[in-house]
């Protein structure tokens, strides 16, 4: 019994204060209180609302032209082609760094809505997403020692210690012509390998070959490709909706000159 009669009086306190602190309308107190819980509101409906306007791209930005840091920021052609589709969208372009073998995982699982990453179309990759159309056309090329003789081609790195960035289609390529494939999860560090005589040749994408070798006086890149390639943006397995809206937006860039002006930007004519 006592114990209710204190449970009854303490109900009474409570509300007694509360109706006081409800009639000091001037109080600083309670504005605070007041301010902080539309604060809260608010903040709950715009994360909300921007969600559903973020764009998440998945990529790996060791992969220069198409994508590498500058400073803090992650920049490069995929980047700009991802920001200008996302803008034809209606939405903002959010960027994801990973390593190149996540990227297809993080699409699968819902936590990016595209992987652009300098991906080649391949039969095991569409096996797991589907792709747009093609973008960017390209192809893997060899880098070897500056010094080197013996490499002059394709033909002559079969059965060579290669290479390659891991989950790149150069890693895919390496495995059908040796047995010895020395997997790096960045490409500067194949070329370093390289340059320290740890493995014979790199297989990598033509432009991101070119600029590697350029900050590395020891390597050089072969004239003769190894493998001709296509790029495109990989997207979810079945959602169609979101290939054909990006599609349109590919044609539309292409058509207006966009998409050639972004390239042209990271790319210059030799």
């Amino acid at each position: 019994m006592k114990k209710y009669l204190k449970a009854v009086f303490a109900f009474a306190m409570t509300t007694t204060m509360l109706f006081a602190m409800a009639g000091c309308g001037s109080s600083p107190e309670a504005n605070n209180v007041e301010e902080q819980n539309t604060e809260v509101t608010q903040g709950e409906g715009t994360e909300g609302e921007t969600t559903g306007d973020v764009f998440v791209m998945a990529t790996n930005a060791e992969f220069p032209p198409y994508e590498f840091y500058e400073g803090q920021d992650i920049v490069g052609i995929d980047v700009e082609i991802a920001r200008a589709v996302a803008e034809s969208m209606g939405k903002e372009l959010k960027v994801e760094d990973m390593a190149f073998d996540s990227i297809i995982p993080a699409i699968l699982s819902g936590k990016a809505d595209i992987g652009v990453a300098g991906m080649t179309v391949t039969e095991d990759r569409k096996a797991s997403v589907d792709f747009t159309d093609t973008y960017v056309k390209a192809s893997q090329v060899i880098i070897i020692k500056a010094d080197n003789t013996e490499i002059t081609g394709a033909a002559d790195v079969e059965g060579k210690a290669i290479g390659v960035q891991l989950g790149t289609t150069g890693d895919l390529y390496a495995s059908d012509v040796t047995d010895t494939v020395e997997r790096y999860n960045k490409g500067f560090e194949a070329v370093q390998a390289l340059a320290q005589g740890k493995i014979d040749a790199v297989i990598i994408d033509d432009q991101v070959a070119k600029a590697l070798a350029a900050d590395n006086a020891d390597v050089k890149v072969l004239d003769e490709p190894f493998t001709e390639e296509e790029y495109a943006i990989a997207v979810k397995k079945g959602n169609t909706e979101l290939v054909e809206q990006i599609n349109a937006a590919l044609a539309e860039l292409k058509e207006s000159g966009k998409l050639q002006e972004i390239v042209d930007k990271y790319i210059t004519a030799e």
